[in-house]
Protein backbone atom coordinates (compact mmCIF):
# COMPACT_ATOMS: atom_id res chain seq x y z
CA UNK A 1 0.00 0.00 0.00
CA UNK A 2 1.37 3.41 -0.92
CA UNK A 3 1.69 6.37 1.40
CA UNK A 4 -1.22 8.81 1.03
CA UNK A 5 1.18 11.78 0.75
CA UNK A 6 3.97 12.41 -1.72
CA UNK A 7 7.29 13.91 -0.53
CA UNK A 8 6.05 17.40 -1.50
CA UNK A 9 3.05 16.96 0.82
CA UNK A 10 0.51 16.56 -2.00
CA UNK A 11 -2.00 13.77 -1.58
CA UNK A 12 -1.48 10.83 -3.90
CA UNK A 13 -3.10 7.50 -4.67
CA UNK A 14 -3.69 4.85 -2.07
CA UNK A 15 -4.53 1.30 -3.07
CA UNK A 16 -7.47 -0.17 -1.14
CA UNK A 17 -6.85 -3.77 -0.12
CA UNK A 18 -9.21 -5.15 2.57
CA UNK A 19 -7.48 -7.28 5.20
CA UNK A 20 -7.60 -10.98 4.45
CA UNK A 21 -8.45 -10.60 0.77
CA UNK A 22 -6.17 -12.37 -1.72
CA UNK A 23 -3.90 -9.93 -3.52
CA UNK A 24 -5.17 -9.02 -7.00
CA UNK A 25 -3.00 -9.86 -10.01
CA UNK A 26 -2.49 -6.95 -12.38
CA UNK A 27 -5.15 -4.63 -10.94
CA UNK A 28 -6.26 -3.04 -7.66
CA UNK A 29 -9.51 -3.76 -5.85
CA UNK A 30 -9.90 -0.04 -5.29
CA UNK A 31 -7.97 3.23 -5.26
CA UNK A 32 -8.51 6.48 -3.42
CA UNK A 33 -6.98 9.78 -4.56
CA UNK A 34 -7.44 13.53 -4.40
CA UNK A 35 -6.58 15.97 -7.15
CA UNK A 36 -7.48 17.03 -10.68
CA UNK A 37 -9.53 14.38 -12.49
CA UNK A 38 -8.66 13.35 -16.05
CA UNK A 39 -11.23 11.21 -17.91
CA UNK A 40 -10.82 9.72 -21.35
CA UNK A 41 -13.49 8.60 -23.73
CA UNK A 42 -13.44 5.04 -24.93
CA UNK A 43 -10.12 4.73 -26.74
CA UNK A 44 -9.48 1.97 -29.25
CA UNK A 45 -6.39 0.27 -30.63
CA UNK A 46 -5.90 2.09 -33.90
CA UNK A 47 -2.89 3.99 -35.17
CA UNK A 48 -2.63 7.67 -36.11
CA UNK A 49 -4.16 6.89 -39.50
CA UNK A 50 -7.19 5.18 -38.00
CA UNK A 51 -6.00 1.70 -39.02
CA UNK A 52 -6.42 -1.36 -36.81
CA UNK A 53 -3.85 -4.16 -36.60
CA UNK A 54 -5.36 -7.64 -36.94
CA UNK A 55 -4.69 -9.14 -33.49
CA UNK A 56 -6.08 -8.44 -30.04
CA UNK A 57 -2.61 -7.98 -28.49
CA UNK A 58 -1.53 -5.51 -31.20
CA UNK A 59 -4.76 -3.53 -30.76
CA UNK A 60 -4.35 -3.59 -26.97
CA UNK A 61 -0.78 -2.25 -27.31
CA UNK A 62 -2.01 0.67 -29.45
CA UNK A 63 -4.97 1.25 -27.13
CA UNK A 64 -2.59 1.57 -24.15
CA UNK A 65 -0.36 3.95 -26.11
CA UNK A 66 -3.40 6.04 -27.09
CA UNK A 67 -4.48 6.28 -23.45
CA UNK A 68 -0.96 7.33 -22.43
CA UNK A 69 -0.99 10.03 -25.16
CA UNK A 70 -4.30 11.48 -23.95
CA UNK A 71 -3.10 11.42 -20.34
CA UNK A 72 0.08 13.24 -21.40
CA UNK A 73 -2.06 15.96 -23.03
CA UNK A 74 -3.49 16.59 -19.55
CA UNK A 75 -0.11 16.55 -17.82
CA UNK A 76 -0.84 13.09 -16.41
CA UNK A 77 0.93 9.77 -16.64
CA UNK A 78 0.24 6.11 -15.94
CA UNK A 79 1.08 6.63 -12.27
CA UNK A 80 -2.06 8.80 -12.03
CA UNK A 81 -4.45 6.11 -13.30
CA UNK A 82 -7.14 5.12 -10.80
CA UNK A 83 -9.54 3.18 -13.05
CA UNK A 84 -9.62 1.40 -16.41
CA UNK A 85 -12.80 -0.08 -17.85
CA UNK A 86 -12.07 -2.50 -20.68
CA UNK A 87 -14.66 -3.43 -23.31
CA UNK A 88 -13.64 -6.43 -25.41
CA UNK A 89 -15.48 -8.18 -28.20
CA UNK A 90 -14.12 -11.62 -27.29
CA UNK A 91 -13.22 -12.47 -23.69
CA UNK A 92 -11.43 -15.55 -25.05
CA UNK A 93 -8.98 -13.32 -26.95
CA UNK A 94 -8.51 -11.22 -23.81
CA UNK A 95 -7.67 -14.35 -21.76
CA UNK A 96 -5.72 -16.20 -24.48
CA UNK A 97 -2.22 -14.79 -23.88
CA UNK A 98 -1.92 -13.10 -20.48
CA UNK A 99 1.89 -12.85 -20.71
CA UNK A 100 1.81 -10.95 -24.00
CA UNK A 101 -1.07 -8.76 -22.81
CA UNK A 102 0.77 -8.01 -19.56
CA UNK A 103 3.96 -7.15 -21.45
CA UNK A 104 2.06 -4.75 -23.76
CA UNK A 105 0.39 -3.17 -20.72
CA UNK A 106 3.70 -2.67 -18.88
CA UNK A 107 5.30 -1.13 -22.03
CA UNK A 108 2.79 1.71 -21.81
CA UNK A 109 1.92 1.90 -18.10
CA UNK A 110 4.79 0.30 -16.22
CA UNK A 111 3.67 -1.16 -12.90
CA UNK A 112 0.66 1.15 -12.44
CA UNK A 113 -2.25 -1.17 -11.65
CA UNK A 114 -5.46 0.82 -11.03
CA UNK A 115 -8.91 -0.56 -10.32
CA UNK A 116 -10.07 -2.37 -13.45
CA UNK A 117 -13.04 -4.12 -14.95
CA UNK A 118 -13.26 -6.07 -18.21
CA UNK A 119 -16.59 -6.54 -19.98
CA UNK A 120 -17.37 -8.54 -23.11
CA UNK A 121 -19.61 -6.66 -25.55
CA UNK A 122 -21.30 -7.71 -28.78
CA UNK A 123 -19.36 -5.12 -30.78
CA UNK A 124 -17.82 -1.68 -30.56
CA UNK A 125 -18.69 1.44 -32.56
CA UNK A 126 -15.56 1.01 -34.68
CA UNK A 127 -16.36 -2.27 -36.44
CA UNK A 128 -12.71 -3.48 -36.58
CA UNK A 129 -12.03 -2.70 -32.92
CA UNK A 130 -11.47 -5.66 -30.61
CA UNK A 131 -10.84 -3.53 -27.50
CA UNK A 132 -11.93 -0.15 -26.16
CA UNK A 133 -10.86 1.27 -22.79
CA UNK A 134 -12.09 4.20 -20.72
CA UNK A 135 -9.50 5.61 -18.31
CA UNK A 136 -9.75 7.79 -15.22
CA UNK A 137 -6.69 9.42 -13.69
CA UNK A 138 -6.24 11.76 -10.72
CA UNK A 139 -3.32 14.19 -10.78
CA UNK A 140 -2.33 15.45 -7.30
CA UNK A 141 -2.66 19.19 -6.85
CA UNK A 142 0.22 20.79 -4.97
Amino acid sequence: MRSPRAPDGALRHRVLQPAGWPPPKGYANGVTAEGRIVVTGGLVGWDEGGLFPPTFIEQARLCFRNIAAVLAEAGAGPEHLVRLTWYVTDIGEYLADPKALGAAYREAFGRAFPAMAAVQVVRLVEREAKIEIEATAVVPVA
